[in-house]
């Protein structure tokens, strides 16, 4: 199973955006990051049937298994999960001082590569934790 890179990102209006890293023409728009990403596999699916010959870009992997590996900056993520993920919580499983990740959210500062990595690992464990879990 191929993972391909896709981005989501968010317009100033609140309309959400799923692209692909390496054919940023392959996209899906939509009010949410699930239905731009709905729509990105729609636009991969007409891409399929135009077939190799007809399409503008059709990536070698469309033809195989795929998943995607979605990326966002910490910003959109936080805003897309508010009152799911505050800054005080990601901070506390981060070890990042919330006032931080707040400066984060907020376009204030801009998370260095370690910092960007703690938030991640945090969230990825957190996932991973809910994954496992069975409510009685």
């Amino acid at each position: 199973m191929k993972n391909v890179d896709i981005t989501i990102s968010v317009a100033e209006d609140g309309f959400y955006s799923a692209y692909c890293n390496d054919y940023p023409a392959l996209f899906g728009s939509g009010d949410t990051p699930e239905s731009a990403i709905d729509e990105l596999r729609e636009t991969l699916k007409i891409t399929k049937e135009l077939g190799r010959d007809s399409a503008l870009f059709y990536p070698e992997w469309i033809d195989d298994e795929y998943v995607f590996l979605t990326h966002w900056n910490i910003s959109d993520l936080m805003s897309y999960y508010a009152g799911v993920i505050t800054p005080s919580a990601l901070g506390r499983l981060a070890n990042i001082h919330p006032k931080q990740v707040w400066s984060y959210l907020h376009g204030r500062s801009k998370p260095r590569k370690a910092q960007i990595m703690k938030m991640q690992s945090a969230l990825h464990k957190l996932g991973q934790e809910l994954i496992n879990t069975v409510l009685l």
